[in-house]
């Protein structure tokens, strides 16, 4: 039965973390059901605060074998690098 749900991708932010990670997939015929189940299967030791349960057909991403041409154009704009920054040193994380 859940072979013919869709697949779902799931992100995790653990206690001790500043953003969500890629921690696996899981099926379910909804949203509601996908984050039980992404609860049930990613946060047995207690480490989540927070999930998110994304449509795996919903998820679009770049070709790496691409990089050069999609990433190129940023390559010409030195002044977003952050070595033309000063950041206080009490600045924990950008």
């Amino acid at each position: 039965m859940s072979g013919d749900w869709p697949l779902w991708e799931v992100f995790l932010r653990t206690k001790g973390g500043l953003s969500h990670r890629h921690v696996g997939s899981v099926h379910a015929p909804d949203p509601e059901l996908a984050l039980r189940h992404a609860r049930d299967t990613y946060t047995r030791r207690m480490e989540g605060v927070s999930l998110w349960v994304v449509p795996s057909k919903e998820i679009v991403a770049s070709d790496p074998d691409e990089a050069g041409e999609l990433f190129e154009p940023a390559a010409d704009k030195i002044y977003r690098h952050p070595t033309f920054y000063d950041i206080p040193d009490e600045v924990k994380h950008i």
